[in-house]
């Protein structure tokens, strides 16, 4: 190996040191400065869609989004530079995320009636996600997967009955209220109750007839008694997926079973337990 291939490959792990890892300083430090700027973009995309603020100060928020723009493309090649698989990183979620965060800016170059695309930029939020490193919170995110699974035949048969409810509730109210009264088709009545029944209630559409505002009323009351259903459904699966997760956890020195998720060291020896991964498992 040459001496420019040794500067090279030590200027590529430096520059891997910084911007994927964390920890040494200048790596926290970009990490820090990263988050920043993406803020900033997306506050400055935020406030030029406000007509007030595009008007008066329009030309600065381009000039700053650009200078933005031109940063994360420079982050963006120095990412691809120091990848240890160029074609790994752009093809994974968050190469992918990087390069839509700059990508319509330059396409609204090329094709003025491309500006739609900009809300594209929005995307650069979940770059955060990355610098964060939000990732270590998928095993919570994979435990409530886990549960809608399980309850989704529960979930279902809920949503089920439901509609059926809103069914009924829409052809009484049709046959009592009428077109006169704004209830024109069962379709309409059916927006109704879903709008009532879901304790929302727009107002856009009212009965008026005594018979008809006691069954709204009886509406909401359905409405109120159904809607912790399926949140008691789901907090129940998640409780379950929790115990059975702790009982998956064993300690390597005793056998011990039943750590909490969280547990360090077991707590019938002491030893140090093995630390879940990213899917929750030992």
């Amino acid at each position: 190996m040459t001496l420019e291939e040794k500067q090279d490959t030590a200027f590529k792990k430096q520059i891997r040191k910084v911007i994927f890892g964390t920890e040494t300083r200048s790596g926290r430090w970009f990490d820090i400065g990263l988050i920043i700027c993406i803020l900033l973009s997306v506050l400055l995309i935020i406030l030029d869609t406000i007509d007030s603020y595009h008007q008066q100060y329009g030309q600065a928020i381009y000039y700053a989004e650009w200078a933005f723009t031109w940063l994360f493309t420079v982050e963006y090649l120095l990412r691809l530079y120091g990848s240890v698989s160029r074609w790994a990183y752009m093809k994974s979620f968050y190469g992918v995320v990087d390069l839509l965060s700059i990508l319509p800016s330059f396409l609204a170059l090329i094709f003025p009636g491309a500006n739609v695309s900009l809300a594209f930029r929005i995307l650069r939020l979940f770059r955060i996600f990355r610098v964060l490193k939000l990732l270590r919170y998928l095993s919570e995110g994979n435990l409530l997967l886990k549960a809608m699974v399980q309850s989704r035949r529960k979930v279902f048969i809920f949503f089920f009955s439901v509609s059926l409810i809103i069914m009924a509730l829409s052809v009484v109210m049709y046959v009592v209220e009428g077109p006169n009264n704004g209830f024109s088709s069962i379709p309409k009545s059916m927006y109704w109750t879903i709008v009532t029944i879901t304790t929302v209630g727009y107002g856009d559409i009212t009965p008026q007839t005594n018979l008809g505002q006691a069954i709204a009323s009886l509406t909401m009351l359905i409405g109120y008694s159904i809607i912790a259903i399926p949140t008691g459904i789901l907090t129940a699966e998640i409780s379950h997926e929790m115990v059975a997760e702790r009982d998956l956890r064993k300690c390597s020195n005793c056998g011990t079973r039943g750590h909490n998720l969280q547990a360090v060291y077991c707590h019938h020896c002491g030893s140090e337990l093995e630390q879940p991964n990213s899917e929750g498992n030992p």
